[in-house]
Formats: structure tokens, C-alpha cells, sequence
């Protein structure tokens, strides 16, 4: 049971960071007036869509195996 809470809490971190990093990105380029080079641009765009893929499938897997272990139960 320990083990699992700290699997979640480690999990939700995860997706905390993802969306800090996320609204810190955002932040920055509000900032710059969402100015710069076209290959700082799309790398940006693809980091963030890197980080909400990550969190999304972190999130996705969690209600996976909450469902999963409902059923062998």
C-alpha cells in the first residue's frame, strides 16, 4: 500500500512539473512578445505538446490500473 501511494505521489508530481514547465514556457514567451526564430518557436510548440502527451498518458495509465485492479477484486 505504501508502495502505491508513493507511485501516485511521484505521478502527480510528474504532471505537476510538466504543467509548470508548461505556464513557465508560456510565461516566457508572453514575455518576449512571442517574438523569435522560427526554429525557437516550433521547438517550444514541440516541447509543450511533448509535456502534455507526457502528462496526459501519466494520467491515462493511473485510471488504467485503478480500473484493472476494480476488476480482479
Amino acid at each position: 500500500m505504501q508502495k502505491k501511494n508513493a507511485q501516485l505521489l511521484m505521478r502527480f508530481m510528474a504532471v505537476f512539473g510538466n504543467l509548470l514547465f508548461i505556464l513557465w514556457i508560456i510565461y516566457n514567451a508572453i514575455h518576449e512578445g512571442f517574438r523569435g526564430t522560427l526554429p525557437e518557436i516550433v521547438s517550444c510548440l514541440f516541447l509543450i505538446c511533448l509535456l502534455a502527451l507526457n502528462s496526459y498518458l501519466v494520467l491515462t495509465s493511473l485510471d488504467r490500473e485503478n480500473m484493472l485492479t476494480n476488476k480482479s477484486n
